[in-house]
């Protein structure tokens, strides 16, 4: 059982063996992650890397008109400032918090030390880039092809997916930010959803009532991302003991 806040909330923490752990615990610092929050700004330097444990951000591709699309998101399953960790010292997207919530930072150099140790933290954080490529990379796919119910089942799964609870603190705006459509076309789609008793929603807050349904609305691409987060991270050939796995709060 987890304390009410713990850094163990976040899968790449806790999965750390206890001496890795050990060496960041002391530097791990909570933070409230309130919704629309930009925790990197485009281009600035990375100073820290934030760890989700009850919310999820997103990173935030923005053009020259002001247009911006989020093409993957981060929760509960992995961390921010991947880009200083493999060599940069920015990244050219900004991380905005899409869902209200927790979590924790640590200093940017502090986690590249460890990193820079080639033991379990590197492990998991190449395997993580790999996974978050995938997302990406399937996000887009499912944006082309599949339609606004589709799109938006996916994005709500994956959301449960990095969170405690069934309530996602998040606008319809930020939503069709995600899903790079309108503001209305989410609207309607969750409407419909809500219809057939999947979710209820009120303004900033929507309610996964009937996850089933949900499952049974959504395309492909939400199986295949899972599949690759499962593959990649959870489901490791060559884990550490379970007494490795024995943290310290």
């Amino acid at each position: 059982m987890f304390p009410l806040h713990s850094p163990k909330q976040n899968r790449i923490l806790a999965a750390l063996p206890r001496e890795d752990y050990g060496r960041l615990f002391p530097f791990l610092e909570f933070i409230s992650m309130p919704l629309g929050k930009i925790i990197h700004e485009p281009g600035s330097p990375i100073t820290y890397a934030y760890f989700p444990t009850t919310s999820i951000v997103a990173p935030l591709y923005g053009v020259e008109n002001g247009a911006s699309v989020q093409l993957s998101i981060i929760g509960n399953e992995g961390f921010t400032g991947i880009s200083f960790l493999l060599g940069s010292g920015s990244m050219a997207a900004g991380v905005v918090v899409q869902s209200a919530g927790d979590g924790y930072r640590v200093k940017a150099n502090v986690l590249k030390k460890e990193f820079d140790l080639r033991g379990r933290l590197q492990h998991l954080v190449l395997r993580f880039t790999q996974a978050q490529i995938t997302q990406t990379a399937q996000n887009a796919v499912c944006n082309r092809h599949h339609n606004i119910e589709q799109q938006l089942c996916r994005f709500l799964l994956m959301s449960l997916d990095r969170l405690p609870g069934h309530e996602l603190k998040m606008t319809h705006e930020q939503i069709a930010i995600m899903l790079g459509v309108r503001r209305e076309s989410v609207t309607q789609a969750a409407l419909k959803l809500q219809t057939i008793g999947a979710i209820h929603y009120s303004r900033g807050h929507i309610t996964v009532v009937d996850r089933e349904e949900l499952e049974n609305s959504v395309c492909e691409c939400y199986t295949v991302v899972n599949g690759e987060y499962d593959r990649l991270l959870w489901n490791d050939p060559h884990p550490f003991p379970a007494r490795d796995l024995d943290l310290v709060v």
